[in-house]
């Protein structure tokens, strides 16, 4: 019999639970480059997680110059598509895959809220073994992605329960800024090259883990009861 658990979790999935960053930044920096700008690839990087749209908003104000609207759609679809190129190279996060099955197994309700575009989405998740009843929350079922809340706010409501009981797991400042206006708590991986200083004191992480291996093995520290521990 399944002990009954009070926590539920909500997970980022680009550099939280799938390997993807560094695809993402090589994509938007193809993107850019396609569009006659330049960046240094460090700037992009500190952007991953963010939605599209503000992340080209940003990139404006790095290039100090206003980009109309076609223009910041154009990049957004280069984006996808330099993306897409390599979705099937990406791999699952060391300890992934065996924390969404005991996560799983233990009755603990969780989901995935990602400002990545659906589709993208479903194709990364194919490496996690996602089973169909898990909720998917992505960037074009809300009106505004990361550092907003509106997608943890979406998977929270799709899970059936409570922001307070609900911890939201992701590996940038964005998702602990969205985690904490969500009025949920935010746990930070490192897996997606953000430091664990700036995770805590920038985004205020509750805890902050190496990556969703090292999380398995702390689950208790989230009062996740694993009957077999």
């Amino acid at each position: 019999m399944k002990e009954k658990q009070d926590a539920a979790l909500v997970f980022d999935l680009d550099g939280t639970l799938i390997d993807s960053v560094y695809q993402h930044v090589m994509a938007w920096d193809e993107a850019i480059r396609k569009a006659g700008m330049e960046l240094s690839i460090w700037r992009i990087h500190r952007r991953i997680g963010m939605s599209g749209g503000l992340f080209v908003r940003a990139l404006g104000r790095e290039l100090g110059r206003e980009l109309d609207a076609s223009v910041v759609a154009q990049l957004q679809r280069d984006h996808e598509e330099a993306y897409l190129r390599t979705v099937d190279g990406v791999v699952p996060l060391p300890g992934a895959r065996e924390l969404l099955a005991t996560l799983t197994s233990a009755g603990v309700p969780w989901a995935i809220a990602t400002s990545g575009a659906h589709y993208p989405a479903q194709r990364s998740m194919r490496a996690l073994n996602v089973p169909e009843s898990v909720p998917l929350i992505t960037r074009d079922e809300v009106t505004r992605a990361k550092p907003n809340p509106d997608l943890f706010l979406a998977a929270i409501s799709a899970l059936g329960v409570s922001a307070r009981e609900t911890f939201v797991v992701g590996d940038s400042l964005w998702d602990m800024l969205g985690a904490r206006r969500a009025g949920a708590l935010g746990v930070g991986v490192l897996s997606g090259g953000y430091g664990r200083t700036e995770l805590v004191e920038g985004g205020g992480a509750y805890r902050v883990y190496d990556d969703p291996l090292d999380l398995l093995r702390h689950l208790d520290e989230l009062g996740v009861r694993i009957a077999t521990w």
